[in-house]
């Protein structure tokens, strides 16, 4: 790419949205989509998909139509490029005819290069002769999954989009989702007639996200304890059923909350009011079935919560997606049991398409899966989507970071194995609990298991409790789960041998009380004076009320985050905030400063250059067992104050080159005074990589290492982090 184009685009980025530098993979699309080529972008929320074709629309002449699913999304994308100064438009059903009749003018004057339309407009009488008439240049398509019958969210009217092809073969398009399976890709290219289109696939991997699942059992008053903390403010909690929203919502307003209810059953303009309410921050949760999220852009979303088992992977994803889209620290959390697989079954029974109805037997079976993991969650969602998870662990879940106490287990494990083999190894979970807890069921009584001597013999754990026990020893290999619709359990070899010679079991002890994890994912928070980012949002709340948009076109939380970092106090200081355009600058510029200025002045603050290392928070501090001196880090940080090599190193200790860096890294990051001077790449080596970790914008390892395209090993780019994490030499996000 020319020098010369690279800094126009850089030069506009930063004049009309605010931004320095691109995210990985905008840049070469743009230039892709500016070379008249075919694009299918599959990249996660919250990756910045939309620059991809709204940066295009400004470098050239004539019209870039976008097709986007929903009115409100339209509207909330076209304020936002307004209020950057952006000329774009919409045309949808909202509108009255005259109001049409005024966009379709503009259009046809030249002096609008945006237009955002639904799927169904292509079907309005006399649409596609305005089109012919609107010198198109670029067609983009939101949402593309919607094309494909493989996907989790068909619809019918994305099928109007192979005529819209039809009628403009030369035009290049970019399809654009977030949610794509290898099959789904396939059927998207097929549907739209793109079989040449360049594939840009991102990573699906959400480092900011921390994925739970709690078992469902007390859900109200754990989703309590996470709602009252107001880090995990706004959010959004997905229900089953229209009528469980409403009664969440009622029952979260007499804690104290502000809640309001969505589904398709309220009038239209019930749901756009709430809506509003939503994204212009008038209320911090939303209860709603899955009809509500499609068409919010809210990027401040902090949690994401599932009262229901979802009814499979890719709508699990996409819905989460919805949580931190600005970057910063989220959590998404699942209310699991296996019984609301028989809530889906019903519905998937009722799909005349046999072909159809198996693959949502399968999908089911994999969100199944998820409930139940015993290992990382985020490798699992990742590999689904056919991506190769680049570490074992991610420290971003709950399997991931919990430990857990652990107790004798020997005695529960006899009593469960034995109920397994004493009813012939044909029944699944839930029967052998109501066994051994000695349930008065006709379903027992009519195979004569309440005769056996394990019934009833559980008195120590209820239903959950050993629910969870089962898990364990699912995880540990002494019980064996079928696979389809009747998942019953059977003794494994290792599960035969305990019960036989009684061994010594120990597992990770059930929970009594409901709890929630604390916020892992903490590495990306800028240490922001708290008082200060509440007055901005203040402000920020009284422009959007003004201006009647969402929050979040004003300021988004990052922006007011950097605010209350660095205390800006000038113009040219201000403009050097993420998010600030030129045309924010004007606007807003003054009045956020005026609040800035008076709260330095009357807490003694000093305006922090934003070219100086960020005063990011202390790193985080790892679990103890890492400062302990029998521990395994120990025995590494011993080897490395002899400055041995990292081969001898992980020759001596019969472990990999990896695991060693993993320990050097943990150690640093617990704060251990460690010199590794000795053990830094070459300049040739650590250079390149370091800085593409700044052009990434952030410490996470897996865009760096792809962006590298294998130049360096993954060890390498992990050792090269840990010294620019040590010298604060990467600029988070």
């Amino acid at each position: 790419m020319p020098i010369e184009m690279q800094q126009d685009l850089t030069a506009l980025l930063e004049k009309h949205f605010g931004f320095r530098t691109f995210r990985p993979l905008q840049e070469e699309i743009v230039q892709t989509v500016l070379r008249k080529e075919h694009c299918l972008v599959v990249m996660p929320t919250g990756s910045g998909k939309s620059l991809c074709f709204q940066v295009p629309a400004l470098c050239q002449s004539g019209l870039t139509l976008v097709i986007s699913p929903l009115i409100a999304l339209m509207k909330d994308q076209v304020d936002g490029l307004r209020a950057n100064g952006v000329q774009a438009a919409f045309l949808n059903s909202s509108q009255s005819m005259s109001e049409q009749e005024a966009v379709k003018a503009e259009i046809r004057s030249g002096s609008v290069p945006l237009l955002y339309i639904a799927p169904e407009r292509l079907a309005a009488a006399g649409f596609r002769e305005f089109l012919a008439e609107a010198n198109v240049s670029l067609l983009a398509i939101d949402e593309a999954h919607c094309i494909s019958e493989w996907g989790h969210e068909f619809r019918p009217d994305y099928r109007n989009l192979r005529g819209l092809r039809s009628a403009f073969p030369s035009i290049p398009c970019i399809a654009l989702t977030a949610t794509a399976t290898p099959k789904v890709q396939a059927d998207i290219r097929e549907q739209l007639m793109l079989p040449e289109a360049r594939l840009f696939l991102s990573s699906f991997n959400r480092p900011n996200l921390l994925y739970h699942v709690y078992p469902k059992n007390q859900s109200f008053e754990r989703l309590l304890l996470i709602l009252r903390s107001p880090q995990r403010l706004p959010a959004i909690v997905y229900c089953f059923s229209r009528r469980d929203t409403e009664m969440l919502a009622e029952d979260l307003k007499a804690e104290g909350l502000t809640a309001l209810p969505y589904h398709a059953g309220l009038d239209a303009q019930t749901r756009r009011e709430t809506q509003e309410k939503f994204m212009r921050d008038q209320v911090s949760v939303i209860t709603a079935t899955i009809a509500f999220g499609m068409g919010i852009d809210k990027p401040d979303v902090r949690t994401v919560v599932h009262m229901d088992l979802p009814k499979n992977i890719e709508g699990y994803y996409q819905e989460t997606g919805r949580a931190g889209r600005d970057g910063l620290p989220s959590d998404c959390v699942l209310f699991f049991s296996y019984g609301d697989k028989f809530k889906q079954d019903y519905f998937i029974d009722q799909m005349e398409n046999p072909d159809l109805q198996s693959v949502a037997r399968g999908q089911l079976e994999k969100m199944l899966d998820y409930g139940q993991l015993r290992t990382c969650r985020r490798n699992f969602l990742l590999s689904y989507f056919g991506e190769r998870p680049a570490e074992k662990t991610c420290n971003g879940c709950d399997r991931c970071l919990q430990r857990g106490e652990t107790f004798d287990a020997t005695e529960i494990t006899q009593k469960i194995l034995s109920a397994v083999l004493r009813t012939g190894e044909r029944f699944g979970a839930a029967h052998i609990c109501d066994v051994l807890l000695g349930k008065n069921k006709e379903r027992i009584r009519s195979f004569h298991h309440d005769q056996l001597s394990v019934f009833g013999s559980v008195q120590e754990f209820d239903d959950r409790q050993l629910r969870e026990i089962i898990a364990e020893l699912l995880d540990n290999d002494f019980l064996l789960k079928a696979s389809g619709q009747y998942p019953t359990l059977s003794l494994t070899e290792k599960g035969r041998k305990a019960i036989i010679e009684r061994q010594k079991v120990e597992l990770r002890k059930p929970e009594v009380t409901p709890h929630v994890a604390e916020r892992g994912v903490e590495q990306n928070e800028l240490p922001y004076d708290a008082a200060l980012f509440e007055e901005l949002r203040v402000l920020r709340r009284q422009i959007a009320e003004q201006q009647g948009v969402a929050a979040f076109v004003i300021f988004g939380d990052r922006s007011l985050r950097e605010m209350a970092t660095f205390f800006p106090q000038r113009p040219e200081a201000f403009a050097q905030i993420y998010g600030v355009s030129d045309r924010k600058l004007e606007q807003f510029g003054q009045r956020f400063l005026a609040i800035i200025q008076s709260f330095a002045a009357v807490h003694n603050l000093q305006e922090r250059a934003m070219s100086a290392s960020p005063p990011y928070a202390a790193p985080r501090q790892r679990k103890s067992k890492i400062l302990r001196q029998d521990s395994t880090y120990q025995e590494t940080r011993t080897l490395i104050e002899c400055k041995r090599s990292l081969t001898d190193i992980a020759r001596e200790r019969n472990l990999k080159e990896g695991t060693i860096i993993q320990h050097i890294e943990e150690l640093i990051m617990a704060g251990m005074p460690l010199d590794i001077d000795y053990l830094r790449p070459e300049a040739a080596i650590f250079d390149p990589i370091a800085a593409m970790f700044r052009s990434c914008s952030g410490e996470a390892l897996a865009p760096v290492f792809q962006a590298l395209e294998g130049k360096y090993t993954y060890d390498t780019v992990r050792l090269t982090r840990i010294f620019l994490l040590r010298d604060r030499d990467i600029t988070q996000i």
